[in-house]
């Protein structure tokens, strides 16, 4: 897996691609992680670059949505395709998560 992390104004985007499974899950939260731990408050995870995910990987979506609200921090996940936005919506994310058809519009939400 592939991890960019970028700034647009006061907004944290990481964006993924690849497969976000149990070989990489701990590379997306270390990298999290690493966006609270120096202040982030507004984050977009940027999906459309995923191919895979597995139950590891909607684990560690679901590990950053609960740290993020503990520590008031707003997340939207953009550019879910295909596959992705499918398990999403299996699994129930798509209640209780922000998404943004891309991640431009997941910006200009949290700004």
């Amino acid at each position: 897996m592939q991890i960019v992390n970028s700034q647009v104004s006061d907004v944290t985007v990481i964006a993924l691609s690849g497969s976000l499974d149990a070989a990489s899950v701990a590379d997306f939260d270390a990298e999290w992680k690493a966006a609270l731990d120096a202040g982030s408050t507004k984050l977009v995870v940027d999906l459309g670059g995923i191919e895979y995910i597995s139950s590891a990987g909607l684990r560690g979506i679901l590990m950053l949505s609960k740290t993020a609200r503990a520590g008031n921090v707003q997340v939207i996940f953009s550019d879910l395709r295909s596959m992705v936005a499918e398990m999403f919506k299996l699994s129930g994310f798509t209640n209780i998560l922000r998404t943004a058809p891309d991640t431009a519009s997941a910006v200009e939400d949290l700004a």
